[in-house]
């Protein structure tokens, strides 16, 4: 038993050290999971009891590990949270992620229950895509650490995520993964020669085709001209002292001068981060606001020029139309919905909003909010510490008045590419992430926010325009390459001429194709184990 547990602890370390921002280490997401397989294998050919328990405490203890190392720094990030009812909460979704893997695992010897080692082998890639599919998109979301996720550094090897999304990344891990331990088992059972010539020549097409095909369209892919410029401003005020410990005024003055810094005539947008604009502001009177006029003054010597800025903003309803809204006045006559938004100001009286709408669980949004709708008066109590933004339905693009079309993306956004893919496909021409990664302090989290943004590119073959308030503000080309990028915990403005972009990838098209498909056969695969476990036969065997 101790050697399986040690088995699990190394793979731990493996898709630790592989894992962003690690560098030049990114092939050990090739062979992370064989001696987790490994010790799933002793498990299961050993005579112990409770058999799949076994699986799924043992391979829990090398995903906790693998997890908790790559993030760590969410604990940092708690104080956000904003209550000692929200922190807990925060906790859960990052929580959750070693034990829908060890799932996954014991999926796969359910299986093996009734199927070979083959087919299993195979149900085992479907139910982990599954998991990541399902950790996407419900209300306890953390898709951070998505196996695609992983060659966020190594971006010269997926080009053809702009076919796939991260999720093809994850089929190559398993895959080889797989191979690679086919393969250790063939030479433990002694199997024929040509079975393990077989295996080995498959593994080496699995690494080799995709990661050629990767080199030569990444060498070879060339920009239509299409220049903008853009500057992106990156004010470096601490996010603790952002609402109420420094004057809005003093943080605007900063936004301006250093957007001033760098602009030139010909520039079309100036990018500010999440939350620049810090005190809520109604959306229906922005216009006759202050902070709003210093924008538009600051605008008035650019002909062309917006600013696309985070801001925190509220709206009034006379009756409560949102499940998020809260009372606005004592008498419960009008309700409030408050949102962490991206607001784009130009040269004329338009104004144009976007509501965050993948909000980080706990700290921005209760999690099953309807079913647990009896809480609202608790978090109302506490003024709104948790569950209170509002959202959006569908992602948003922002039309400058030449026409050009930005897909604003908030900060933890920025990992969901098909709600970003989505943006692109409505217009968008360019992306632009604003975010505020000082929660995080001077961590890791701040690199793989940044590396992940790399994807964000290859998948649209967008350029990325990423301004970070305490963060790290970059320019990401459509190869994914960044080209510009600022230091940590620097005041400083950073502009690039980019090229405009409106054609339509295949990923951009069709989405998430790859986990929906898995998601279904993962649910028929559950189905039939469940079928086959009540009413096949009443003793099973573990099939090789």
């Amino acid at each position: 038993m101790k050697k399986n547990i040690l088995l699990s602890v190394f793979s731990g370390l493996l898709l630790w050290i592989a894992w962003p921002p690690t560098s030049y280490t990114t092939f050990l997401l090739f062979v992370g999971f064989v001696p987790m397989l490994m010790a799933m294998e002793n498990i299961i050919a050993s005579s112990i009891r409770h058999t799949g328990k076994k699986i799924f405490w043992t391979t829990f203890i090398g995903f906790f590990i693998w997890n908790t190392l790559c993030i760590y720094w969410v604990y940092n990030s708690l104080k956000e949270a904003g209550s000692i009812v929200a922190i807990p909460i925060s906790l859960i979704p990052y929580s959750l992620g070693p034990l829908l893997m060890s799932s996954a695992c014991w999926l796969y010897y359910r299986l093996r229950l009734i199927t070979n080692r083959g087919y299993s082998l195979i149900g085992l890639m479907i139910f982990w895509i599954g998991y990541e599919y399902l950790h996407q998109n419900w209300d306890l979301n953390f898709p951070w650490m998505t196996l695609g996720n992983g060659f966020a550094v190594s971006h010269k090897w997926v080009q053809w995520y702009e076919y796939t999304g991260v999720y093809g990344g994850t089929i190559w891990v398993l895959a080889l993964n797989i191979l690679l331990f086919l393969l250790y088992v063939g030479l433990k059972e002694n199997a024929a020669k040509k079975r393990r010539l077989r295996l080995i020549i498959t593994a080496v097409i699995t690494l080799v085709l995709p990661l050629g095909f990767s080199l030569v369209t990444y060498y070879g892919y060339r920009e239509i001209p299409n220049p903008s410029n853009i500057v992106v401003a990156q004010p470096n005020i601490d996010p603790y002292q952002k609402s109420g410990g420094i004057p809005v005024p003093v943080q605007l003055a900063a936004l301006t001068h250093l957007s001033d810094s760098l602009a030139q005539p010909n520039t079309e947008f100036f990018i500010w981060p999440e939350t620049a604009i810090p005190d809520y502001k109604n959306e229906e009177d922005i216009r006759g606001d202050m902070a709003f006029m210093e924008v538009k003054n600051f605008l008035s010597k650019y002909k062309n020029g917006n600013v696309l800025t985070g801001a925190e903003t509220y709206k009034v309803y006379n009756s409560r139309l949102t499940p998020t809204s809260n009372p606005y006045d004592d008498k419960g006559r009008q309700f409030y919905d408050r949102f962490n938004a991206a607001v784009n100001i130009e040269n004329s009286p338009e104004v144009q909003f976007y509501h965050k709408s993948r909000l980080v669980p706990g700290a921005e949004e209760l999690p099953f909010g309807e079913a647990l709708s009896f809480l609202k008066p608790v978090f109302e109590h506490l003024g709104g510490a948790t569950g209170s933004y509002g959202s959006q339905e569908k992602p948003g693009v922002f039309y400058s008045q030449s026409g050009i079309g930005v897909d604003p993306v908030i900060c933890y956004e920025s990992i969901w590419g098909d709600w970003v893919a989505k943006s692109v496909k409505t217009g968008a021409q360019f992306i632009a992430i604003i975010t505020n990664d000082g929660w995080w302090e001077n961590t890791s989290g701040k690199d793989q926010h940044l590396d992940y943004a790399k994807l964000r590119a290859i998948e649209t073959r967008r350029w990325v325009c990423r301004s970070a308030n305490t963060g790290i503000s970059a320019f990401i080309n459509q190869r994914g390459d960044v080209v510009k990028h600022t230091e940590w915990w620097v005041r400083t403005a950073i502009k690039q001429d980019i090229n405009l972009n409106s054609d339509i990838t295949f990923y951009v098209q069709y989405g998430d194709y790859i986990p929906k498909t898995a998601s279904l056969l993962a649910l028929a695969g559950i189905l039939w184990i469940v079928f086959r476990l009540k009413f096949g036969k009443k003793k099973l065997t573990v099939a090789a």
